[in-house]
């Protein structure tokens, strides 16, 4: 076993503090990287030492692996934690990391490249008799034979890429008609977000929810599940709100999906945190979708569920040590609801909106809790994943967390931009979602930007505030050009250039 002494966090925002203050607990000196436009950043200040790996874009600093592995020689580093996102997933800088001599705080470079590919994911997972979506089991480039397979699966089916994710390089495709102009499109789109134009097809499930399902594997060949989480109110494939547990399992299925994840596991050696993602229908039949080699976005709702705290549990297993439970310790506590509040306009198709958190106040009480990365007077960069905060709740049942969410949404001010509070307000005050009867098509099937607006009663207080306003405007002296610039910086450009 080696200890860490010093950890290097190789990632920005609410997901490095997050990491930091672990650490920070467990007595770790901690290193921030940042790119230029992080230089005032939360999770600069927080850390022991910051270097600045960079410019702006990913690509030229977050993404600068053998930079940050140069970082990590000349400060004395034992190891990297990568987050989420950015170079987490990547099997070649895991490797250059263990080649350096420094621990990689997730699974080995084979298990995240067995992983990284869903057909070859498929292909381990295979001996274990998992349940999977009838299609391909290998990577399809003959347009005339993919859509003679199509028409045996029969439709519709769904073109996916083999590397990556979140909603790159795939297509629904209804008729054999359409079928080779979509194949095209979705290997153009691969090549260019991956660059590996694989292709597979497998059918298409209309109206599946989304669940899966949180392990952890020692270095002593221990593997447990830590329960599952609903992740299916999603916009563009990506998710908006999650929750653990979900409303629909049964024990007996929990128990069965979470023997599956874990045998998805074994199949590539698995240690660390990680993800087994499965599709699930209309009856409760459940699919293997994907394994997500690295801690989620979501896992705060697990960890408020089962008192772990993850991080601690990846730093611990990296540092080589055995787990310290079995699968018969392991039971679920309470209900827990996450928000991902991200600078987005619900009422615009979700497009982002970035700019300066004029107002920035966070809710607080018993059962809240904000993992963020920003401040008051902050500016939300242009360059990255527009996420501010994960609101997240919990409570002794669904209902309790459902209704702490909902106090802490209204007590959450933010101004100078657009978000998704309203419409985390909005989900969590729909019967579909409130009876649990809600799959990944919720936004398809209920949400309009009408909903947002509005009612007369709201309308008619926002004008008389709004008169109110212009005739204290009135009264007040002409501000000065200097003034009057400071304030045209608040508006984004963004909001400026859309339609």
């Amino acid at each position: 076993m080696k200890k860490i002494n010093k950890l290097l966090v190789a990632n920005r925002g609410e997901i490095a503090l997050r990491v930091m203050r672990t650490a920070k607990e467990m007595g770790i000196k901690t290193v921030a990287v940042y790119s230029e436009a992080d230089r005032n950043a939360l999770h600069v200040r927080f850390a022991d030492e910051a270097v600045c790996v960079g410019g702006p874009k990913s690509n030229e600093s977050y993404l600068r692996g053998d930079v940050i592995i140069d970082v990590c020689k000349k400060l004395n580093v034992d190891a990297i934690h990568p987050g989420y996102g950015f170079l987490s997933e990547n099997a070649g800088f895991a490797k250059a990391v263990e080649e350096a001599g420094l621990i990689f705080i997730g699974p080995s470079p084979e298990a995240i490249e067995l992983m990284g590919s869903k057909l070859a994911a498929k292909a381990a997972v295979a001996k274990y008799n998992i349940p999977m979506v009838p299609g391909t089991e290998y990577a399809i480039t003959d347009v005339e034979e993919a859509k003679l397979i199509a028409q045996k699966i029969g439709f519709p089916i769904l073109i996916k890429a083999s590397a990556g994710g979140g909603g790159k390089g795939m297509r629904v495709v209804n008729s054999v008609e359409v079928f080779e102009e979509q194949m095209q499109l979705a290997v153009s789109e691969a090549t260019s977000a991956f660059g590996d134009g694989s292709v597979f097809i497998e059918k298409y499930i209309g109206s599946p929810r989304h669940i899966e399902i949180q392990v952890l594997g020692d270095t002593h060949g221990n593997i447990v599940h830590l329960f599952e989480r609903e992740c299916s109110i999603q916009r563009r494939h990506q998710k908006v709100i999650e929750e653990a547990p979900s409303a629909v399992l049964t024990p007996a299925l929990r128990d069965e999906m979470g023997r599956c994840a874990v045998n998805v596991a074994k199949a590539c050696d698995y240690v660390g945190a990680g993800t087994v993602e499965f599709l699930v229908d209309e009856n409760l039949n459940f699919y293997f979708l994907e394994m997500n080699t690295r801690l989620q976005v979501e896992h705060p709702v697990t960890e408020q569920i089962t008192g772990l705290d993850l991080v601690r549990e990846q730093i611990q297993i990296a540092e080589g040590k055995v787990l310290g439970f079995r699968q018969e310790d392991l039971t679920i506590n309470g209900h827990a609801l996450e928000l991902r509040v991200y600078a987005e306009d619900p009422a615009n198709n979700f497009l982002p909106d970035i700019g300066r958190l004029v107002t920035y106040k966070r809710p607080q009480g018993l059962g809240v809790r904000v993992d963020d990365g920003f401040e008051q007077g902050m500016d939300i960069p242009i360059y990255y994943d527009p996420m501010i905060a994960k609101l997240v709740t919990f409570g002794k049942d669904r209902k309790e967390a459902i209704e702490k969410m909902l106090r802490a949404i209204d007590e959450y001010q933010i101004t100078g931009i657009e978000t998704t509070l309203p419409f985390g307000k909005f989900v969590l005050t729909h019967e579909a979602f409130v009876s649990g009867n809600f799959d990944t098509k919720f936004i398809e099937r209920y949400f309009s930007p009408d909903d947002l607006k509005p009612k007369p009663t709201e309308e008619a207080e926002t004008i008389a505030v709004a008169l109110a306003a212009m005739l204290m405007q009135k009264q007040k002296p002409a501000i000065s050009d200097n003034a009057a610039a400071t304030t045209a910086t608040i508006t984004s450009n963004w909001r400026k250039n859309r339609t």
